[in-house]
């Protein structure tokens, strides 16, 4: 069998996140690296056996071909050798091994679109002008370049995913719930609601190519882009990594829920250096963070304690992230009880596996002709579209049963 050739186009091209993809890749592609594979679940037993994909026959690591989006300056050489220097978020030497490699992949990155972004994103690009252009052109340029990656590279399949600063939120009640109500809002730009992340994923979507948002940003999780990227056929996986917090709380809200212990509160402090750390910082932008990490946990436990989310930046930590917890507990006749946990790691070694995870798994979902959100790949997300549960345990054997093609995850 011939392997199909890939392309992975990274909307913030140069952040942490994206930087370690890839170099991630690119250690990917070396033989005998075993340190490599570790994180990834589509490498893992739990994602293998007779039921499963091969993943490395038909959609092998060394088929992919990056490129992106960024609208700071830079080179993707020198973000990766900033993590190396930020307490060893990455191996040191690995950026210079694979110069090349980055050096050639920054030749095909593109300078990315601002549209209602938020102070905090455009004070990273000081200097440069925001565009005037209407959301429709910005997302025409947009799909021009995603057009000419595919056909420069001959890429028979091409995902977007979205690994830009957190963007401000979008109030709901400005969002149009139909696409035949949003489409002409995109030749106004004083009164269309979308943020440059929903051009990104309007672009993606007529153009064919899954798209996956791994940011807390709208993306296309709202009524009127699910229904375009059904119309078009176009897969959807968001929104919102889950890698760390609120991983645990994921796990541990069922465990509360199913030994009927009441949780009376849940106060986590979150701890971030990194530039995400920095545009945190914004309260508009913080806000859509929170919201993200925060909203699970009602819908876990069916009921609403008391709870508190706070993320700061603290420069020093670099791209190491920590999260401390208090949870406070009821159990027989009342008796209060309290767990505590730390949550320490590293945010782009954290992310990165899981968005190639997420590329070799919506390959798949385009395959077999599924459209619009794909909610087998909850597991993967704090904020999932079209989930039908927040448990982890319960997400991923919904997400084992999906890839063996026992259940649908979409409309086609």
């Amino acid at each position: 069998m011939v392997a199909k050739k890939r392309g992975l186009w990274l909307v913030g091209a140069r952040g942490g996140v994206a930087a370690t993809v890839a170099v991630g890749l690119a250690e990917l592609a070396r033989a005998g690296s075993e340190a490599a594979t570790v994180g990834l679940v589509t490498e893992s037993p739990l994602l293998a056996g007779p039921d499963f994909p091969s993943w490395n026959q038909e959609a092998p690591w060394s088929s992919w071909v990056l490129g992106g989006h960024e609208v700071r300056a830079g080179t993707l050489l020198e973000a990766a050798r900033e993590l190396e220097r930020q307490n060893g978020a990455l191996p040191v030497g690995l950026a210079d091994r694979h110069a090349t490699t980055l050096d050639a992949i920054d030749r095909r990155i593109r300078p990315g679109v601002r549209f209602r972004s938020g102070t905090a994103i455009d004070a990273l690009t000081p200097g440069s002008p925001t565009s005037s252009a209407t959301p429709r052109a910005l997302v025409e340029q947009i799909k021009a370049d995603l057009i000419a990656f595919r056909e420069s590279n001959q890429l028979d399949q091409v995902v977007v995913a979205i690994l830009s600063s957190t963007e401000p939120p979008t109030p709901a009640d400005t969002l149009p719930t139909t696409w035949d109500q949003l489409n002409p809002l995109l030749d106004r730009a004083e009164s269309c609601p979308l943020r440059a992340s929903s051009l990104y994923a309007l672009a993606a979507i007529e153009s064919g190519m899954p798209l996956i948002n791994f940011t807390p940003s709208l993306g296309a999780s709202c009524a009127a882009l699910e229904e375009r990227a059904v119309a078009c056929g176009t897969p959807l996986a968001g929104r919102d990594g889950k890698t760390g917090e609120t991983l645990l709380k994921s796990v541990l809200a069922p465990m509360f829920a199913k030994r009927a212990l009441r949780v009376e509160s849940w106060v986590g402090h979150n701890l971030l250096g990194n530039r995400d750390g920095a545009v945190l910082a914004d309260p508009d932008n913080k806000r859509s963070k929170i919201d993200s990490k925060d909203a699970l946990l009602a819908r876990l436990l069916g009921y609403a304690p008391q709870s508190l989310v706070s993320i700061e930046p603290i420069a020093s930590l670099g791209d190491w992230k920590t999260a401390w917890d208090h949870v406070h507990f009821r159990g027989f006749l009342g008796v209060p009880m309290t767990l505590q946990f730390t949550w320490q790691g590293c945010d782009s070694a954290l992310a990165a596996p899981l968005v190639l995870d997420l590329a070799r798994l919506i390959t798949l979902a385009e395959e077999r002709g599924e459209a619009g959100p794909i909610n087998a790949l909850a597991a993967f997300f704090k904020s999932p579209q079209g989930a039908v549960s927040d448990d982890f345990g319960v997400q991923f054997e919904r997400l084992r049963a999906w890839v063996s093609g026992l259940e649908r995850s979409s409309v086609p």
